[in-house]
């Protein structure tokens, strides 16, 4: 038997993806609504059965799960400097699928302290100092995260002259104190891979218990991570191939929901031009997610973020048109546009979400003065060469012109400094399988390959 069974448990929705690994093809998809408040097994049997009404009665000899549901794995991230180990922390906690609730940086606070306890995350990743640097302010901050108040798993990537100080602070309080390796070895050298690792492994240690997804264990073999680090897996599987099976090169993923804007960029990101590099090394894959671009619940922030004009713009509409259709889905956030109009608002407010999400993930280009007279420097990655852009999520698969959306991403000559992408071909994961490959590469990692080339990259719409 060569059947697998695929499940995202979705904030929303439960979405089934059988695959037949030996023939390569998708046998059938289907969802159910999460029911994780409930009984989580509920929502799955739901799509279960809708699935095997499709596909006939199956059996699976393996069934993976990743999830995103109950708000997915919330993080705070803390470290030294903001832009050097606060920064690395937060990369660090991206990487590994997280939603980062905050970053802080030197000393904490008690005003700090009391902000962390009402976000209240999952995990905490408490980094900060190069190893052999500096000692007091990750002592300092363990010493009044010991007295935070809840017993939240904090994970410790700092300077490891006093990680076992450090773990032993917070050991008298917190019941899970997890040493890694130094975010920040050495200054401006990220080494995020091993707390991504542990990130992984409290998640599903812990965080699947908490939140009730544990009640899976009777359908499902494992949980195997969550959604956003399936899809950043998926797309690194999909940009370098495996020995062999080639890939498909530098690829970007854009990921829009009714809650955030995910960006994922697989690229080394590499001047194309003479600038000179500052900032942090960036990782091959990077992912960033914007908690204020979304479809539904953010709309009222996607408008603030945006304004009104950016949008009306791109849906060749008055402002006075956008604020009411945005104020009117961020009040009845199931609503699905029913007409033309209405599609048009939509494929507007995706594309904003596109555009200012890619804004941000995308690295710039900035001309300073030295004593060598000006010089041209870029800070973040350089995406123009970019040749494949992959749009998720239910605005761009429901869209009849996801290009439309996608087009956000493109290299504007009017925001020149911005280092998106300037002749990528567009493609679509219509069958909603990124998440779904991420899974099936940890055993099948050619067959992933193959499928995601077959199913996502060859149907593809270019971009202009």
């Amino acid at each position: 038997m060569t059947n697998v069974l695929l499940i995202d448990f979705g904030s929303t929705f439960t979405k089934l993806t059988a695959v037949d690994v030996e023939r390569e093809i998708i046998l059938g998809t289907a969802r159910g609504i999460t029911t994780v408040n409930t009984d989580i097994t509920i929502g799955l049997k739901q799509a279960l059965k809708q699935l095997f009404e499709v596909t006939g009665s199956l059996e699976f000899a393996k069934v993976l799960g990743c999830s995103s549901a109950a708000g997915g794995l919330k993080m705070v991230a803390v470290g030294l400097v903001p832009e050097l180990t606060a920064e690395a922390a937060n990369r660090a906690a991206l990487g590994a699928g997280a939603r980062v609730l905050g970053v802080f940086s030197h000393e904490l606070s008690a005003y700090e302290i009391a902000e962390i306890n009402q976000l209240n995350p999952d995990i905490i990743l408490l980094a900060g100092g190069t190893d052999g640097g500096n000692r007091l302010v990750i002592l300092h901050n363990a010493a009044l995260l010991k007295d935070l108040g809840k017993d939240i798993p904090i994970i410790v990537a700092g300077n490891k002259s006093v990680t076992p100080e450090v773990v032993g602070i917070l050991s008298t309080t917190m019941s899970q104190v997890a040493p890694t390796a130094n975010v920040m070895p050495r200054l401006n050298e990220l080494n995020i891979e091993p707390a991504r690792q542990t990130i992984r492994k409290i998640f599903l240690q812990r965080i699947v218990e908490a939140k009730g997804l544990h009640k899976a264990n009777e359908l499902v073999d494992r949980l195997v991570m969550p959604t956003p680090a399936a899809v950043l897996k998926a797309a690194e599987l999909l940009s370098t191939g495996t020995n062999k099976e080639p890939g498909a090169g530098e690829l970007m993923v854009v990921d829009i929901g009714g809650a955030t804007t995910d960006i994922y960029s697989i690229a080394a990101g590499q001047p194309t031009t003479n600038a000179v590099l500052r900032g942090l090394p960036e990782p091959f894959g990077k992912r960033t997610v914007e908690g204020d671009l979304g479809m539904r619940y953010s709309a009222a922030a996607l408008l603030q973020a945006a304004g009104p004009g950016l949008i009306a713009g791109f849906a060749q509409t008055t402002e006075a048109e956008v604020v009411e259709y945005i104020e009117r889905v961020a009040a009845n956030i199931d609503h699905l546009p029913q007409t033309e109009r209405e599609l048009r608002l939509e494929a507007a407010m995706g594309r904003a979400c596109t555009k200012l999400g890619a804004d941000r993930h995308a690295g710039r280009l900035e001309m300073v003065y030295s004593v060598l007279g000006r010089v041209c420097v870029q800070e973040g990655k350089d995406l123009s060469d970019v040749q494949t852009v992959i749009g998720t999520g239910g605005v761009i698969i429901n869209h009849n012109r996801p290009e439309e959306i996608l087009a956000g991403i493109l290299y504007d000559s009017a925001d020149s400094p911005v280092l998106k992408p300037k002749h990528p071909a567009f493609a679509v994961d219509q069958d909603y399988i990124l998440a779904s490959m991420g899974l099936l590469c940890e055993d099948y990692p050619e067959v992933a390959v193959r499928m995601m080339k077959k199913y996502i990259v060859r149907r593809n719409h270019h971009g202009t």
